[in-house]
């Protein structure tokens, strides 16, 4: 399974989702490969640092820029899942991806300026399902406000309505520490000490599948 991590604007958390997941995968028993197509290799970097650290279950990290198609197709023949991440604007790298992915994830923070890139995302997703139309796309909520008064996340459900191509997910990511403190570690948060954020990627998790 090829599952893309992607957005239209930089600093939603995709790297850390995209870590995080390929970290819940290999606890589950899967054989995981971590494909990093972002210059900015925020997600290489957190393999390294896993590996340097020893921690296990092993995870398999290739960086691919430039057209991922074809590098995907082999990885998905080798591996159970094969988790992407992008660069956070459209690129080469996303719409290679989109056409061999079977899953794409595009992730927002519930504010205006991320919701605004809805619009071009959907267009670009509308172009992608004609080569391919099996691609399977949900919108995720991430970094969101954890305090009860906050509306924003309700709001940013609401925003995603309007966009039938990015059917919202159950699951939401929320602002959280423990996203931040694994990084260094090369670690998930189902490896930290943080049942609230564990339980948010476990259920994240759960519903793609």
């Amino acid at each position: 399974m090829i599952r893309l991590v992607g957005s239209q604007k930089g600093g939603p958390g995709k790297s850390t989702i995209a870590t995080n997941l390929a970290v819940a995968y290999a606890h589950d028993g899967r054989d995981v490969a971590l494909v990093d197509g972002d210059r900015q290799r925020s997600a290489a970097r957190w393999h390294a640092d896993r590996v340097e650290n020893g921690h296990q279950p092993a995870i398999a990290c290739l960086e691919k820029l430039d057209n991922m198609r074809e590098t995907l197709i082999d990885l998905n023949g080798r591996y159970d899942e094969v988790v992407v991440d992008v660069a956070g604007r459209d690129s080469k790298e996303l719409r290679t991806a989109m056409l061999a992915a079977h899953q794409m994830l595009v992730v927002v923070r519930p504010s205006q300026l991320d919701l605004d890139t809805l619009e071009h995302m959907s267009e670009v997703i509308s172009e992608a399902h004609i080569y391919n139309p099996g691609l399977d796309v949900r919108g995720l909520l991430a970094q969101a406000p954890t305090h009860a008064f906050v509306s924003e996340s309700n709001d940013a459900g609401e925003y995603l309505a309007d966009y039938p191509s990015l059917p919202a997910m159950k699951a939401v990511i929320y602002e959280r520490k423990a996203y931040r403190d694994v990084i260094p570690e090369g670690l998930g948060v189902i490896e930290w000490d943080n049942p609230k954020a564990a339980a948010e990627i476990q259920a994240l998790m759960k519903e793609l599948d």
